[in-house]
């Protein structure tokens, strides 16, 4: 792990500027999104378990689904300085881990984790950038906001840098 890296655990979202990095660790069938807006050096980071909370009520844990905790994250990273029309996204994670563990016609859950991502991140007008998705592997990924560069880090699998 890097020294000084602000870690970001299951159900969480955190926010760093300057020369921060931000971490988030195995991620297997969970999804990070990592956001930057590049002029003011502001970035955020999901570690998202489910694509939307249960029923209709407020989630009590906004981190923990992929629809509550990605406008969140914006919204603290605006309260932060960044601009909303700068920010720009990354995915990452989706996995599934368990395949043989599904029913016939099942959607993995990763894969819904994915796909809400995607349509929250195009319903907040938020461009994606790059992705690191799916496949049967899990990751770790590490935040450089200087550069605004997601460095995924799988067993098994070469390091790729986003």
């Amino acid at each position: 792990m890097i020294q000084n890296a602000i870690v970001v655990s299951p159900g969480e979202v955190g926010i760093g500027a300057g020369e921060a990095v931000l971490a988030t660790l195995g991620l297997g069938s969970c999804v990070a999104v990592a956001l930057h807006d590049p002029v003011a050096g502001i970035g955020g980071l999901t570690h998202s378990l489910l694509p939307e909370p249960p029923g209709t009520g407020a989630a009590v844990s906004p981190g923990r689904f992929v629809t509550t905790s990605i406008p969140l994250l914006v919204e603290r990273m605006v309260a932060a300085g960044a601009d909303p029309r700068r920010i720009r996204a990354r995915l990452v994670g989706g996995a599934a881990m368990f395949p043989g563990l599904l029913g016939p016609g099942s959607v993995p859950l990763g894969t819904r984790n994915i796909e809400a991502a995607r349509a929250v991140l195009r319903d907040t007008g938020v461009a994606l950038l790059a992705e690191d998705v799916g496949g049967h592997h899990g990751r770790s990924i590490y935040f450089r906001l200087p550069a605004g560069t997601v460095h995924v880090k799988s067993i098994h699998f070469p390091d790729i840098t986003l």
